[in-house]
Order: C-alpha cells, then structure tokens, then sequence
C-alpha cells in the first residue's frame, strides 16, 4: 500500500474512481466494514477520520471492543523445507521458532530499503 492515511492507530486505504471523480477507501485490519469517500484530498482526509471517530464511538455504544488495526498474531504458511529450515536455525540459536521469524521480521523492517525489489511491498 503506498497511499494511505493514519489515524489513531488506524490505517486507511486510499483509492480513486476516476468514473466517478472521487477518492474512496476503508479501514484496514479491522473485520468490520468502515468506508469513507472524499472528492478531494482534504475531504478523503476528514473523511477517514470521521469514519475512524464514528467507528469508536458506535463500538462505544454497541459495548463492544472496537478492533486494533493490527493485534500482533497472525499465521504463515510456508514450505515444508522452509519450516525445517527455520526451525533448525533457531534450534541452533536455543531460541523458539515464534522468536526466530520476529527477529526475521524485524531484521527485515530495519533493513527495508536493502530489500530486493521482488520483495518490495509496493509491487
């Protein structure tokens, strides 16, 4: 994604209907559906953060939790070779598997702009 909007820890997709001359997204990372719309840049920016503001103030209401844009768990699917590798390394570092792809990941994060471009995020 290399537009977006943040806004109290929430990200916001930024997308354009030229049919309809007008700038649209959602909230990303949340299962529930929040959409805004703006027919410029400063109005798709209000926008979302309306829609972020009403979203909390209705989970408010409802008594229920609203979600976090991102809670920190998620699978992965990966080879099986890829596992045992994985697995081998950290083994040999006495570290879990969950520690090693974190680490991964983190390496990964700090050394973004080192990343081949097959493995750019934007593509």
């Amino acid at each position: 994604m290399k537009d977006y909007l943040k806004y109290k820890g929430y990200i916001g997709t930024v997308n354009l209907s030229a049919e309809d001359e007008v700038f649209y997204g959602k909230i990303h990372g949340i299962n529930d559906v929040v959409t805004f719309e703006g027919e410029s840049v400063k109005k798709l920016k209000n926008a979302f953060e309306e829609s972020v503001d009403d979203y909390l103030e209705s989970c408010e209401v409802l008594n229920k939790q609203a979600e976090k844009t991102f809670k920190g768990s998620f699978n992965v699917r990966v080879s099986s070779e890829l596992h045992k590798k994985a697995a081998f390394i950290a083994s040999k570092n006495s570290i879990s598997l969950n520690d090693f792809v974190k680490k991964a990941i983190s390496y990964a994060i700090t050394h973004e702009d080192e990343l081949d471009d097959s493995l750019a995020i934007n593509q």
